[in-house]
């Protein structure tokens, strides 16, 4: 059941569909349901979303909402995103209380991913 008043839905643009699938699938084990040839939906990621097509992306240099996953292995993530043809944007760095880096997926979208330190120290 959707939650009051929260964060229900996340709509990103993508401009390759069929590329944004196959990297989110690769990388995150993301599922799609197609609606058409301009959105698919997605799920398996935490929020369920979409990605429609658009000649735009999502990134941080034009305002855009960062999309931030969680990793409890900053480096391993990294190596699939790379294997699955997302390019690093940010290489990893630290912030108080954690890790991450900035990446763009091959259909050219920003997202970041990050990690506490204890726990990427620990791995």
């Amino acid at each position: 059941m959707s939650k009051h008043e929260t964060i229900n839905y996340l709509e990103i643009p993508s401009r390759n569909l069929a590329a944004s699938k196959a990297f989110f699938s690769a990388v995150f084990d993301w599922t799609f349901t197609d609606y058409g040839l301009e959105y698919t939906a997605f799920s398996n990621a935490g929020i369920d979303g979409g990605f429609y097509a658009s000649d735009l992306t999502a990134s941080t240099e034009t305002g855009s909402v960062l999309v931030v996953f969680y990793s409890h292995n900053l480096e391993a993530t990294q190596i699939k995103i790379e294997a699955a043809g997302g390019m690093i944007v940010k290489p990893i760095f630290s912030f108080p209380g954690g890790r991450r880096f900035q990446f763009t997926e091959p259909a050219g979208s920003e997202f970041a991913i990050w990690s506490d330190l204890t726990v990427s120290e620990s791995i």
